[in-house]
């Protein structure tokens, strides 16, 4: 399967049919991809070597480090690879030598995992993928189908952050709530277990993590009202061992667990009616010495705390780092970053463990950077706090008082008045999923930072649903080139992005490289005194790890949020990446994120070595055309309310203000015909299949046509030059 160019040049493609073109409006949701057989979702290309990890590779992955097999390369999550052939002094001689073209066009956020020889890697729609590393040859690739309408349930577009391998299988959680193992050998399915009950909005996005035979898995959806939790599954049968809730559920039902009895007590009202939120989408890390798992919990659900528990209390465990034993789930300690959580400030972010001298004490500690702006350096024993300080522009809290381990709050940060409360950082967070790493080597926190400000407002109007975001705050507001000058005069000056080198025991930052845009990648360092990022300009750099010098750069010609990994096959090492335009900061942010150079989607995964030569094919112009809106007859009051109905049930998958920077089609460009037949695809839902499912539960034709009038009046500001 590999074409050679004149540069010997190896470009890898799937032997399936070419992506097909997408109607003007698919919604959310999944684009009509590659054809499958009615019969099987595998293509069985048998690989030459099965996923052979075990606890003792794991646990002795820093003397192994030829390979990547867990997301964070160790159970440590560290991101760092002792690996020194590919260094600051040769990095500009680095080239690309194969790269592999995903069957799709939206978000790609998954870790590659490496494992003697062979890549596996998942892409949007939960697909997964097995490659020849040195080659870049698929060898199989397996679709676990789901289902396109899906995709309206996904706060943060169809992404899958990616596997886990164990003892021959490859793990990888479904959009849709499945948990799949896959025979690592040909790609064909060896179990798969339902870990949600699909009659609520729960979605899997996030990598699994295996301990000692169990995979672990939570779940997203707390935007749509729903209740947190993490379960871990024997990886030979699928058969559930254990689950840990982060909230609790019905006061005057059972606690599934004692420690959620004394959670219940800081929770007021009837908090398990709206859900309470708390999901488990994405960090965890183990401890084998400690035999300690600790998972990163989310969001309250709704954000607004003065709905979900009315009286106050901080609402355990929310926003929080839980220890708990792998065999069992049983509690061992916890430690909150933000009580009462009030603006999305999840603390499922990326967590590292390391082993500090602070003081003049070794001390094991657990790391993160999550939403609120604050690093925070913790006990990973008994979860006490030892340091916390601001790594970025904080305004909802002045510090973190050691004593308690509480944030001092600042006045005005809340926004329960109904008054209109500009936070830094916003509910995109000051840093997102996007993976940190830690150089044992200088001793830096490398943190994808994100600069930015929300206007937060209180939602009078608000009603609970699990058919749309239900956060309690009102997202009108949002839409700031149509809102109050002064909210935008506040806001929009701070919209960026850096890189910090933050010393977590000095806590302080080192060093800085500064980007015009947020939502850049994840980070990668090594031992060759390097630190390598792609970022929201389609730009894939390295760095030198000590102070931040660019070394060097590649054009990938699409954004990159992913974090990037290094292996060696025969010897020689290779630099990788999966590359990907997409997320909820594509989707969302709008006119915020359209000026990135890198705001177009192209899938790939990108793979260099010293000396090599490959290029990748000139890019496809994106061309559109202007629209031809059919006659603007809605009034101003009328345009004001579809604004609102917008910005509450379709700004977060097609943008604010209807302006797309994703593989998300812009409304503002629809065709003549798509005009006519609105109320078709918006209420009917003629595109269920293609992931635009119908509104009729969630809004009234009336409320539709005034959405339709104020998307046309978008695409007359284009036409005008008023946009």
């Amino acid at each position: 399967m590999s074409i050679k160019t004149d540069h010997s040049f190896k470009k890898i493609s799937l032997a399936i049919a070419v992506v097909a073109s997408v109607l003007s409006m698919t919604g959310c949701g999944k684009e009509e991809q590659a054809e499958k057989t009615a019969e099987s979702a595998v293509t069985t290309v048998t690989a030459p070597m099965a996923a052979n990890v075990t606890t003792d590779r794991l646990i002795a992955a820093d003397a192994d480090p030829s390979n990547w097999m867990s997301t964070g390369r160790t159970y440590s999550e560290q991101r760092f690879s002792p690996l020194e052939a590919i260094n600051a002094d040769n990095v500009a001689e680095l080239g690309l030598d194969w790269y592999f073209d995903f069957p799709t066009n939206r978000g790609i956020e998954a870790t590659p995992i490496v494992v003697d020889g062979v890549m596996y890697v998942s892409g949007s729609w939960s697909m997964v993928f097995a490659l020849d590393a040195k080659t870049g040859e698929m060898l199989w690739q397996y679709d676990p189908q789901v289902p396109p309408e899906w995709a309206a349930n996904a706060c943060c577009d169809v992404v899958n952050r990616g596997v886990a391998v164990w003892e021959g299988k490859v793990f990888v959680g479904t959009l849709d709530g499945r948990l799949v193992a896959i025979n690592a050998k040909d790609g064909s399915l060896a179990w798969e277990t339902m870990t949600i009950d699909q009659s609520k909005p729960y979605t899997i996005t996030g990598a699994p993590r295996i301990v000692k035979g169990k995979v672990m898995i939570g779940n997203g959806g707390a935007e749509y009202g729903v209740r947190g939790y993490v379960s871990a599954y024997d990886t030979d049968s699928g058969e559930m061992a254990w689950r840990f809730y982060t909230v609790p559920g019905k006061a005057e039902e059972p606690f599934e667990n004692p420690v959620l009895a004394k959670a219940a007590e800081t929770w007021t009202g009837e908090w398990w009616a709206y859900g309470g939120g708390g999901t488990v989408w994405d960090s965890m890390a183990y401890d084998p010495e400690l035999d300690l798992l600790y998972i990163g919990v989310g969001n309250g659900s709704p954000w607004d705390p003065a709905i979900r528990s009315p009286e106050g209390g901080d609402n355990l465990f929310l926003s929080s780092i839980v220890a708990i034993k792998p065999d069992t789930g049983e509690y061992v300690w916890h430690y909150q970053t933000t009580p009462a959580e009030a603006w999305d400030y999840t603390a499922t972010q990326h967590m590292i463990l390391a082993d500090l001298n602070i003081d003049g004490n070794d001390r094991k500690v657990i790391m993160q950077a999550p939403k609120n702006g604050f690093f925070y350096v913790i006990d990973r024993e008994t979860g006490k706090l030892l340091s916390a300080e601001n790594y970025t522009t904080v305004t909802w809290a002045s510090h973190i008082d050691l004593e308690t381990g509480r944030p001092v709050e600042l006045d005005g940060a809340r926004y329960g008045d109904g008054e209109v409360h500009v936070v830094s950082p916003p509910g995109l967070g000051a840093h997102s999923w996007h993976p940190m790493s830690y150089s044992p080597d200088t001793g830096y926190v490398y943190i994808p930072v994100q600069e930015a400000s929300f206007p937060y407002q209180q939602d009078v109007d608000f009603e609970t649903s699990t058919e749309r975001w239900h956060t309690g705050v009102n997202m009108e507001i949002a839409g700031l080139p149509e809102n109050d000058k002064e909210i935008r005069d506040m806001v929009n000056p701070m919209i960026k992005g850096h890189i910090a080198a933050w010393d977590p025991i000095a806590q302080k930052e080192v060093w800085r490289v500064q980007f015009p845009n947020l939502w850049n990648g994840g980070m990668l360092s090594t031992a060759g005194n390097l630190l390598f990022q792609g970022n929201a300009d389609a730009e894939f750099a390295a760095y030198n790890a000590t102070d931040g010098a660019r070394l060097w750069s590649f054009d990938a010609q699409t954004g990159i949020v992913a974090a990037p990994i290094t292996y060696t096959v025969d010897g020689e090492q290779y630099i990788a990446v999966a590359a990907g335009w997409g997320g909820v900061g594509a989707l969302a942010t709008g006119a915020i994120l359209t000026d990135a150079k890198g705001a177009i989607n192209r899938s790939r995964v990108l793979v260099y070595k010293l000396g090599a030569e490959g290029q990748l094919p000139d890019p496809v112009p994106v061309k559109r055309e202007l629209p031809t809106p059919p006659v603007l007859e809605a009034s101003p009051e009328e345009l004001a309310a579809g604004h609102a109905l917008f910005s509450r049930h379709c700004s977060m998958c097609h943008g604010d203000r209807a302006v797309s920077a994703s593989s998300v089609p812009d409304l503002r460009y629809m065709a003549p015909q798509t005009h006519e037949h609105w109320n078709d695809i918006v209420i009917e839902g003629v595109l269920n299949k293609r992931g635009m499912v119908g509104f009729a539960s969630r809004i009234t034709p009336e409320e539709s046509s005034l959405i339709h009038g104020y998307v046309t009046k978008r695409a007359h500001d284009v036409v005008n030059g008023n946009d």
